[in-house]
């Protein structure tokens, strides 16, 4: 079993919590989270850049001058693609940029980077956490107890509460995840990493 050190709301120590091995002391593959990282940032494009062709943009019904004797490069349309103003040659178009990646590969991608920060004593479980009101000063105050450094900080939660996602909402150092929300790129994109003790089940039982 892996063993978690385990902080309360004021970063004080208060021992370990042992883990399952399966998830937070698993093996590295570098590449496999690589693939993982680039298929979930691929997810997040929209896919909606668009340029036109030279069938695509108006004018052009008539040639711009005549063939001969004016010295220049014929041409037959203004909406060449060399011409100003003229069509796009093999430009964008809207599409996907999502690709599959098994179920299996993304719970094991995660796995591995959590594991990662284990390993790097960036990953702590906090016990006794709740946010009563939504305000920000309080959890601001208590994210520089458990996260002194001031860097990005990922908060695991076990479930959406309400609270929680308005006081946060304007720390721009902390992002907050539920554990079934969890993704291998917030671990990457994230410092240190803290989960709700109550979490932890959750966790595991989803990547076991």
């Amino acid at each position: 079993m892996a063993s978690l050190k385990r902080i309360d709301m004021n970063g004080a120590d208060c021992g370990t919590v042992e883990a399952s091995d399966r998830v937070f002391d698993a093996p590295a593959n570098e590449a496999l989270v690589h693939d993982v990282a680039v298929a979930l940032m691929n997810a997040r494009r929209q896919g909606t850049h668009k340029t036109k062709t030279r069938r695509e943009v108006s004018g052009g019904g008539a040639k711009p001058f005549r063939q001969k004797g004016t010295g220049r490069a014929r041409q037959g349309s203004i909406r060449e693609p060399q011409m100003r103003g003229g069509g796009t040659v093999f430009g964008p178009v809207p599409r996907s940029y999502r690709q599959d990646i098994p179920v299996r590969f993304r719970r094991q991608a995660l796995c591995c980077v959590l594991s990662a920060r284990a390993r790097q004593d960036r990953l702590n479980i906090l016990t006794g956490f709740r946010v009563d009101a939504p305000k920000t000063k309080p959890l601001a105050q208590m994210m520089d107890r458990v996260a002194p450094e001031g860097r990005k900080t990922l908060l695991i939660t076990a479930q959406t509460d309400e609270n929680i996602r308005l006081s946060a909402r304007n720390l721009p150092r902390l992002t907050v995840r539920t554990a079934a929300d969890l993704n291998a790129l917030d671990v990457l994109r994230a410092v240190r990493i803290i989960v709700q003790e109550e979490a932890l089940p959750s966790l595991e039982e989803r990547l076991s």
